[in-house]
């Protein structure tokens, strides 16, 4: 990974429209503005992860698990839009770095409204992502015509959510998902060329990424345990998430996934790198990010009452979240040529049993996740080591 190994060769340059590989050029960091951008959609994280619990609380987890899969569908989409245009067009200069904090007052009044999204605040919502859209198409423009292509996908996706503030239920849910589905589904309408995209950038601003929105679960273990008194029971389980966030830590940086990453990027032909950056850093992503708002749901329920049983909708919400974010880091890893991926793909289905303990008391159903998760990075590392070529 290019922030924690600098004495590694430079990275490919800019993409052209041809088969050959891209020319070497300097090194492109992610800058701190781009962090900052990243706190902000953060907050996003947040707020998908309080309207998850409201769910659980109100006795409809079903419409709450809905509700975020929507709003992070379309919120997820600009995200990957602009960690493209800053790999494309780095701000470098004033006017770009005022233009992309436009940007983020824009995904801040889009995180704003995320509690109320779906209850009165539907169009705020679209007024902010319509900014963020103008925004990202503007600053794109400096660096290659395609995004013309891109923009009337995103134009409709706004209205589409835009509209859907106007029209009462069960239509409003129909719009958010015609709104995701134009989304997601447009890399395949528009193709895959004319976007210039460098490897190490692009490995390194979602590996960052993957680090801040893991900080979520940490701040859901704080808010769940504001006003208690810490007992043995309450600083276990305290230690419990924290030990299950550190695993989930592991499985993605523990090995040396980032550097083949960035390798089989740097190897590919231009269109195939970025069907493969498609692939591997926004559709496999999902699950993964999708899967640590869940686990955060559920560890801020565990926290206030660790030795009481969870509810049903709690305990699925930490049992999914685990198997979402293991399942997202095998299909991550086979869209890059990653094999081994077997202790994942049975630690997701081995998760699910783990409701069982949940229901019994949520420090057992940590206990239980936690104690999966080391077994699957012992077997995983351990299938790695037996496959290496030996020097």
């Amino acid at each position: 990974m290019s922030y924690l190994h600098n004495d590694r060769m430079r990275l490919p340059g800019w993409f052209a429209e041809r088969a050959a590989p891209a020319p070497q050029e300097t090194e492109l960091r992610v800058s701190t503005l781009e962090l900052f951008f990243d706190l902000v959609f953060v907050f996003t994280v947040t707020q998908l992860t309080g309207l998850l619990v409201d769910g659980l609380q109100d006795g409809r987890p079903l419409e709450g698990a809905l509700q975020v899969l929507l709003v992070f569908g379309v919120i997820w989409w600009m995200y990957a839009g602009y960690a493209w245009l800053t790999n494309a067009v780095p701000p470098t200069r004033p006017a770009r770095r005022v233009l992309i904090l436009l940007g983020m007052a824009g995904f801040m009044i889009v995180a704003l409204s995320i509690p109320a999204v779906f209850d009165g605040d539907g169009l705020a919502f679209a007024i902010g992502y319509l900014l963020l859209v103008v925004v990202h198409a503007g600053l794109y423009l400096q660096g290659t015509s395609a995004i013309t292509r891109v923009l009337p996908f995103n134009l409709g996706g706004t209205a589409l959510v835009g509209v859907a503030a106007l029209v009462p239920t069960p239509y409003t849910y129909l719009l958010w998902a015609a709104a995701v589905i134009l989304l997601w589904g447009s890399p395949y309408y528009i193709g895959q060329k004319g976007f210039n995209l460098r490897a190490g950038h692009i490995v390194e601003r979602h590996g960052l990424l993957v680090i801040v929105v893991l900080g979520e679960s940490i701040v859901a273990l704080g808010i769940g345990a504001k006003g208690l008194h810490i007992g043995l029971a309450l600083g276990v389980t305290a230690v419990l998430g924290l030990a299950l966030a550190a695993c989930l830590w592991w499985l993605y940086f523990g090995g040396d996934d980032e550097t083949r990453a960035e390798h089989a990027l740097e190897g590919a032909e231009p269109v195939r790198r970025t069907r493969l950056i498609l692939g591997a850093y926004f559709y496999a992503h999902i699950p993964m990010l999708l899967g640590i708002v869940a686990v955060s749901a559920g560890v801020k329920k565990a926290i206030g009452h660790p030795t009481d049983p969870l509810k049903l909708s709690a305990a699925l919400a930490l049992a999914v979240g685990f198997a979402l974010f293991v399942a997202g880091g095998a299909w991550f890893r086979r869209v890059l040529g990653m094999s081994g991926n077997g202790p994942r793909v049975w630690g997701a289905l081995v998760a699910l049993a783990t409701v069982a303990p949940g229901l019994w008391s949520a420090l057992a159903q940590l206990t239980a996740l936690t104690a999966l998760a080391i077994v699957v990075i012992v077997v995983e590392r351990r299938s790695n080591a037996a496959v290496a070529p030996v020097h």
